[in-house]
């Protein structure tokens, strides 16, 4: 890969818990406009990876290069602002407000820094945030929704609530922490055709996963973290043959 094409680079990053090595040396190169996975198996330190991408955690050592900005002092609403969004885990939503307000809500912060509560008593005047909410949440399935409390909501449906509160914010790099975990075949089938839809816009994207359909349904590269560690680096079909891979990873999911 040219370094021109690289939207996110990870330089010799280490985190230490105590006594306990979350990452060691690991380095990583993102290309723009592709969807680039990293899997492992769990406790592997691929959350751990994200968190110091969006200024969560610092790093011991190394640095995190974001579209040629170095991230190491950025806070994660200066981070947020470059145009980096993430999906979480959890779901992070307001689950007292309806969907609509709650895709609204990151378009005001993008637009004015911080989180704005107050901004939606003047949503009359803001018609085009209104606007591109409705188009998001349809484009995630959850239009007809709008209105509802998002606290009501199923954990499929939570998760890709905070998918179209990432998108409202034009992100250029958009990071997914398993983003399919707790949905049906069908919920991830749903969210696989969205995915390849973003895709396709161009938008570049990190995936963690455990469900190998979903990474090697979308990924253009994947990374393979074992112990804090990236073991292997390639194309899907050449980590899928690598057997280091498939002792500590591949050769579990599918035994």
């Amino acid at each position: 890969m040219s370094d021109k094409n690289i939207v996110l680079h990870v330089a010799d990053v280490s985190k230490r818990f105590g006594g306990l090595k979350a990452l060691t040396d690991v380095d990583l190169s993102v290309a723009e406009g592709t969807v680039h996975a990293i899997i492992g198996p769990n406790g592997a330190g691929k959350s751990t990876l994200l968190n110091v991408c969006i200024g969560r955690i610092r790093p011991d050592q190394g640095h995190v290069v974001f579209a040629g900005t170095t991230l190491d002092q950025q806070r994660p609403h200066e981070i947020n602002q470059l145009g980096v969004s993430r999906v979480f885990q959890t779901p992070e939503i307001f689950p007292d407000l309806s969907l609509l307000d709650n895709v609204m809500i990151p378009a005001f912060a993008k637009r004015d820094g911080a989180y704005r509560f107050h901004a939606l008593q003047s949503v009359e005047s803001e018609s085009e945030i209104r606007d591109s909410a409705e188009f998001h949440l349809g484009d995630v399935g959850l239009l007809e929704r709008r209105h509802q409390l998002a606290g009501s909501l199923s954990r499929g449906d939570k998760r890709r609530l905070e998918l179209a509160m990432c998108l409202i914010q034009k992100p250029k790099l958009l990071l997914l922490d398993e983003p399919t975990a707790g949905m049906s075949r069908h919920d991830t089938n749903m969210t696989i055709e969205l995915l390849k839809r973003i895709k396709a816009r161009g938008m570049t994207k990190v995936i963690i996963e455990h469900d190998m359909h979903v990474v090697f349904s979308l990924a253009d590269r994947v990374s393979v973290l074992a112990q804090g560690r990236i073991i292997a680096d390639g194309l899907p079909d050449e980590v899928r043959a690598n057997p280091k891979v498939k002792e500590a990873y591949l050769g579990e999911a599918h035994a």
